[in-house]
């Protein structure tokens, strides 16, 4: 039996407890359980969550031997820094578990305990530039879904911590149980760690319609030129209206948009397909194989090909 514990304090995030329903799956698709899991504290005793919402847990005893310790983080980890008996309880237990994971925010507690030291690791986008800051030694990856570092685990912010969870089912069970899991949960796909947290469409967040519509038009015709003069068409401006309306609403000028949009669906067909550089080059807009790879290089800061050999290893959890 491999025991999951997850560690809580006062004003936890509640949707990082949903993760228990991947270990409730896995159990019910393999022959006999092979997950106990059970909630602790520090104290011992009812625990609050950040709906205000109790739950009650176990103080963790000397004999209590966790396979895994999930982590769970508060709303906001600037405001609310996690209480001293917890952060020495888990540099006290860590070199005893197989694993630990910090979800989400998590992954400041597990800083703040110095788990994280020296590793490689990420969290909610919102607050990666805190925990960058407030903990220099740690080489934060905000532009990942999940990151595995040796026995250390942390998670993007909200349901990537259901990826992460799945992530330790497949290397626990295999392949197999991991996609039976996802589709009873009615999960897409088991996304890999090296995906990216973010959308290029919703960090543009136009205001007007008009802008919107010249977006959803560029994404859907990027394998075509797409110069300023056919976004405007497509919004009804002229180019010199276009382009002053796009920088007031984007902060970005329409071609370094393009190039984001462009990038964004490369990636993806990278990560999720099988297609050569060629054709993912020809099909998002970029001109031939080494344009593609400069414009990687720019905007990830690794080549495509770094990209598609992390998203193949998510078979093994994104390790490098």
């Amino acid at each position: 039996m491999h025991r999951i514990g997850y560690l809580l304090a006062d004003g936890f995030q509640i949707m990082a407890l949903g993760t228990q329903a991947v270990f409730e799956f896995a159990n019910a698709t393999v022959s006999e359980p092979f997950y106990s899991v059970e909630n602790f504290s520090t104290a011992g005793g009812q625990v609050t969550s950040s709906l205000g919402m109790t739950l009650g847990t176990r103080r963790p005893g000397p004999r209590d031997l966790i396979d895994t310790w999930m982590v769970i983080g508060v709303t906001d980890p600037v405001a609310s820094r996690p209480a001293p008996e917890e952060l020495a309880f888990l540099r006290d237990t860590a070199p005893r578990a197989r694993r630990i994971a910090g979800l989400c925010t998590g992954g400041f507690v597990l800083a703040e305990a110095g788990l994280l030291a020296g590793r490689r690791a990420t969290t909610h986008w919102a607050f990666a530039r805190d925990m960058r800051q407030r903990h220099p030694d740690i080489e934060v990856e905000e532009d990942r879904i999940f990151i595995v570092d040796g026995a250390v685990w942390t998670s993007a912010g909200m349901t990537a911590a259901f990826d992460l969870a799945l992530a330790m089912v497949e290397r626990d069970l295999g392949a197999a149980v991991a996609r039976s899991v996802a589709h009873k949960l009615v999960m897409h796909q088991r996304r890999s760690g090296g995906q990216s947290q973010h959308s290029e469409m919703l960090d543009l967040s136009p205001k007007s319609d008009r802008i919107q519509h010249a977006l959803n038009y560029a994404r859907q015709h990027l394998s075509e030129p797409l110069t300023v003069d056919a976004l405007a068409q497509s919004a009804n401006l002229s180019p010199r209206q276009f382009s002053r309306a796009f920088m007031q609403e984007t902060g970005k000028s329409p071609a370094k948009a393009v190039e984001g949009l462009r990038l964004e669906a490369a990636r993806l067909m990278i990560e999720q397909s099988r297609h050569p550089l060629e054709v993912v080059a020809r099909e998002t807009g970029f001109r031939d194989r080494r344009h593609l790879r400069e414009a990687f290089l720019r905007g990830f800061g690794v080549p495509p090909q770094a990209v598609r050999r992390e998203a193949r290893g998510g078979a093994e959890l994104a390790e490098r």
